[in-house]
């Protein structure tokens, strides 16, 4: 089982069917909805702010997720995807993205539905991504408009796979 600590009498909660790797870290202010993942080494620090999943995200190995002290929480709709080593940071993420593997998204971001953040982005504060598109680079700038079948294949099939491979470790 996951490290779960309480911090200020604020209890980490999950739904239905999630996966917690034995050395992630989930503490504090930390609710996250049905068929979600966090994987090896991931760290969910809902300490000096909340972090509120959606269902069916996953939590990559080794990103972290946080929020700025009395100014930003965390927030991640449904099917979304945080790549390994990601940093995500008092931001707000909606339904099905794709944060890359090595990116980061800074403090009060908004990712609308159906992006993606391209590995090792930063996607700086205060920046609006549009929905259906692909950010790339440092800073992060749109680089691509998604079409329905790479949403398709990119951002949903990732959200299902991982539910998949939570569930092969279960059954051990």
């Amino acid at each position: 089982m996951a490290l779960v600590k309480s911090i200020k009498g604020k209890n980490p909660v999950w739904g239905k069917n999630c996966f917690l790797a034995e050395n992630a870290t989930i503490v504090g202010d930390v609710s996250m909805g049905k068929d979600c993942s966090i994987w090896f080494n991931a760290v969910l620090r809902g300490d000096v702010h909340y972090i509120k999943i959606g269902d069916q995200v996953n939590i990559q190995d080794g990103a972290v997720v946080h929020g700025t002290y009395q100014k930003h929480p965390t927030n991640i709709g449904n099917k979304v995807s945080i790549g390994h080593n990601a940093l995500v940071h008092g931001c707000t993420i909606h339904d099905q993205v794709l944060v890359g593997m090595g990116a980061t998204v800074m403090d009060n971001c908004v990712i609308h539905s159906n992006s993606i953040i391209a590995a090792g982005a930063v996607v700086l504060e205060n920046t609006v991504v549009e929905s259906g598109c692909i950010y790339a680079g440092v800073p992060a700038k749109k680089v691509k408009e998604l079409n329905e079948e790479q949403t398709s294949r990119l951002i949903e099939g990732i959200s299902n796979n991982y539910v998949k491979y939570a569930s092969w470790l279960e059954e051990e």
